[in-house]
């Protein structure tokens, strides 16, 4: 799958849907279809914007977020590299329990023995 260069590349592989938007924006928003949420198709990702008053400048916005996912889809997982905890954490980590395990050992009744 070759990246599209372009907007209107990017906007060609794309359904893109209109409707209301909810929010500040007065009756511009309420009356118009001012939002858009664009669908692209070869990867199947979704992406809504309803930020502005505007359903062009809304457009602009989800390319720009379309485009971000593309990207970060695109990117290789780094391979996880296992590590050790290192021996001074693991004691302090293991007094602490036994710290923890004096404390409560505290609040028992005297004489009973388990």
């Amino acid at each position: 799958m070759s990246r599209p260069q372009s907007d209107e590349e990017l906007l060609a592989q794309c359904e893109v849907e209109t409707f209301r938007s909810s929010g500040p924006g007065g009756q511009n928003v309420n009356s118009r279809d001012t939002a858009v949420r664009l669908r692209h198709l070869p990867s199947g990702i979704v992406v809504t914007c309803q930020e502005e008053r505007y359903q062009l400048r809304n457009r602009q916005i989800a390319l720009a977020k379309l485009r971000a996912e593309l990207e970060e889809r695109a990117r290789p997982v780094k391979k996880r590299v296992p590590t050790k905890i290192p021996r001074s954490v693991r004691h302090r980590i293991l007094s602490a329990k036994k710290q923890r395990g004096q404390v409560k050992d505290s609040r028992k009744k005297p004489g009973v023995d388990e």
